[in-house]
């Protein structure tokens, strides 16, 4: 998710403008509620890794050194047990060969008793014998019962304490283990659970995002961007040319064929030699004026009003740097130790001169955005006082955005094909202009105005149109995007029946 926000999310700088259509504001802010999501994935992962998974991976090697523990306690039983059981079988073993000694001894001891041959001295010696045999027996008797008891004893203990006792040290291992497993899993499923508040919040604010589309309110932005501000042309008047003919029928018949009329009627079939009208015409090239009358009377005011606001902030600039080189000259004066105030005056004057210049350069488009206001509503208010089928000469406007009070003028103004209008732009798209050369950028331009074309130092388009006198150039990209570019920006190669037009869908 994280990816795709970035990857569809546009780069837009600090002073670019919010999307001013619905659909993509909603599209900006779902990708915002999206980037939020994925932090809240982010939020799951790292809970689970850290906090889960780690905390079994740390248990898991606590319980593996506590089990080893408890197994080598029940091997260090067994093998005590087992070092009793053999010193009591050792003592039995002695015991068994003291015994056997015993009796023999006894059997000795008799047999030199009965003896007649043998003599006192022996059979006293055969007695010693009998009674040190006898009484290592009875020693090895009294050892030998010790360690059966030490060893019974031993293993009492060690079936019903020692080894009992490790199984339920290993058993209360396992269910901590067990009792621990079941927090993890709970823990996977908290981790989800602490985040659900806001993912739901992510989708409803995606929810609301889509719900604030408005496609009517995009639709007149549309409108209010690329309205004219043109009346629509008036009906054409009829010409008999056949009034001077001697017709055997009354005057009031028109006998000529429509298909002879349309044949004859230059104003009807030249635009099937230059273009179709209004939204299939063809878009004018005429010279980009200072006063923007070129542009439809809409557009102009749009234009002359932008122009206008920058004035504005250019004056405020040069109004708060004369402020501030007067609080300077006045600190130079009270000391002149900090500096001399006479060489602030040349920038002074210079800031006085750049005030001038843009206050009148303000009242001139001032005065002509006031014209373009008036005419507007002049023709707003003919509009609707005007008659239907009605042609009236006086006041019309013409296509070139210029007023005519002669209604020959305007017969001829009306059969030219060519009018600006709204869709002016599409056209572009369907014939795009030839190129007239090439150009190479040698300096980055934003392009942030309406109409311009960003470029990078360094980059090669085609050139469609030259600079007017205006300081801007008509420029095409290879992918087919056009614009105007400052002419003093770039380095222009124009050609002779070149053929770089591209052509773009």
């Amino acid at each position: 998710f994280r990816n795709l926000v970035k990857k569809y999310c546009p780069k837009r700088s600090s002073k670019d403008e919010e999307p001013r259509f619905t659909s993509c504001a909603s599209f900006y802010n779902i990708l915002n509620e999206l980037n939020d999501y994925a932090g809240q994935r982010e939020v799951v992962a790292e809970e689970m890794g850290h906090k889960v998974y780690a905390e079994i991976m740390r248990y898991s090697c606590d319980l593996k050194s506590e089990r080893k523990s408890h197994l080598q306690e029940g091997r260090k039983a067994q093998q005590y047990l087992d070092m009793c059981f053999k010193q009591m079988d050792n003592s039995k073993k002695k015991f068994e060969r003291e015994c056997k000694e015993a009796e023999k001894a006894q059997q000795t001891y008799e047999r030199m008793d009965n003896d007649s041959n043998a003599t006192k001295s022996d059979v006293e010696k055969a007695k010693q014998q009998l009674n040190l045999r006898t009484h290592m027996a009875d020693e090895s008797k009294n050892e030998y019962a010790a360690q059966l008891q030490n060893f019974n004893a031993e293993q009492n203990k060690h079936f019903y304490i020692v080894i009992p006792q490790v199984y339920k040290h290993l058993q209360e291992m396992d269910e901590r283990r067990t009792v621990k497993l079941s927090e993890c899993y709970k823990g996977f499923a908290d981790s989800e659970r602490k985040v659900i508040p806001i993912i739901s919040k992510c989708l409803e604010g995606m929810v609301q995002a889509a719900k604030s589309v408005d496609e009517r309110r995009d639709s007149q932005i549309v409108v209010d961007c690329f309205k004219s501000g043109f009346e629509p042309p008036g009906d054409y008047p009829f010409e008999d040319y056949s009034q001077h003919i001697y017709r055997t029928v009354s005057d009031g018949t028109i006998s000529t064929p429509k298909q002879e009329v349309m044949r004859n009627d230059p104003k009807i079939t030249m635009g099937k030699a230059k273009g179709k009208l209004w939204l299939f015409g063809k878009k004018p090239k005429g010279p980009s004026l200072e006063d923007f009358s070129h542009l439809p009377p809409e557009q102009r005011r749009k234009k002359l009003q932008q122009r206008i606001d920058e004035l504005n902030r250019e004056l405020q600039k040069e109004i708060d740097q004369k402020e501030a080189l007067n609080k300077m000259k006045d600190v130079y004066e009270k000391s002149p130790q900090m500096g001399d105030p006479g060489s602030l005056q040349p920038k002074i004057a210079e800031t006085m001169s750049n005030i001038e210049k843009l206050r009148m350069e303000i009242h001139k488009n001032e005065a002509w955005l006031s014209e373009v206001e008036g005419k507007v509503s002049q023709r707003s208010e003919r509009r609707h006082s005007a008659e239907a089928n009605h042609l009236v000469a006086q006041g019309r406007e013409s296509p070139e955005g210029s007023y005519t009070e002669d209604a020959n003028q305007e017969g001829r103004i009306q059969s030219q094909p060519h009018v600006h209008s709204e869709f002016d732009e599409f056209d572009d798209d369907d014939d795009p202009l030839p190129a007239i050369g090439h150009c190479k950028s040698l300096y980055p331009f934003d392009g942030n105005n309406e109409g311009t074309l960003s470029m990078k130092e360094g980059e090669v388009m085609y050139i469609i149109e030259e600079d007017k006198g205006d300081g801007w150039t008509r420029a095409r990209r290879q992918n087919g995007e056009e614009g105007y570019v400052p002419t003093s920006y770039i380095d222009i190669t124009l050609e002779k029946n070149s053929k770089g037009a591209v052509t773009y869908i």
